[in-house]
């Protein structure tokens, strides 16, 4: 049980979004099924279906940040010295901070002053867009953590080399 709490730890964006997957399938399966085989189907399905990948997609973003799994462009990166990686990844990590905490103030603007509703179940668009706040926070936070251990990686002169951090 220790084991999975630990797992849960490291990537509960993982385990979240695998939930709310699962939740997609399942309607989306059962929505073709009573479709064809029942000739009708749920006026709220789509809703929460789409409402469920939203949250998949923008969990998987923010534990793909996490994790360095984010395409970059490595060819250029390598061309540099050691040093030189540890520098361009510092500032790079500081440009992620800027964009995502910019991000995560507008999103919070607008989902906070979102009065939509979905229109089968008539239950707030919050639910589903507070999504994208939770994963710009998270994304913020990461930014910052990744900036820190950088610097200090360059300040301190240690260099890894190919070795990517991967502490989180």
């Amino acid at each position: 049980m220790n084991n999975f709490i630990d797992r849960f730890k490291k990537d509960f964006e993982l385990y979240i979004g695998s939930v709310f997957l699962t939740i997609t399938s399942v309607i989306v399966i059962m929505n073709v099924f009573t479709r064809y085989f029942l000739n009708f189907t749920f006026s709220w399905t789509e809703e929460v279906a789409v409402g469920a990948f939203v949250w998949v997609i923008f969990l998987g973003f923010a534990n793909a940040y996490k994790n360095k799994s984010v395409i970059g462009v490595e060819v250029l990166v390598k061309l540099l010295p050691a040093r030189g990686r540890l520098m361009l990844e510092a500032i790079s990590s500081l440009i992620v901070v800027l964009l995502s905490s910019s991000m995560f103030y507008l999103s919070y603007k607008y989902v906070m002053n979102s009065t939509k509703i979905t229109v089968a179940l008539e239950v707030s668009y919050i639910y589903i867009q507070i999504s994208i706040v939770i994963s710009f926070a998270l994304i913020t936070l990461y930014s910052i953590y990744f900036a820190y251990e950088s610097f200090k990686k360059f300040i301190t002169g240690e260099v890894a080399g190919d070795k990517e951090d991967k502490q989180w």
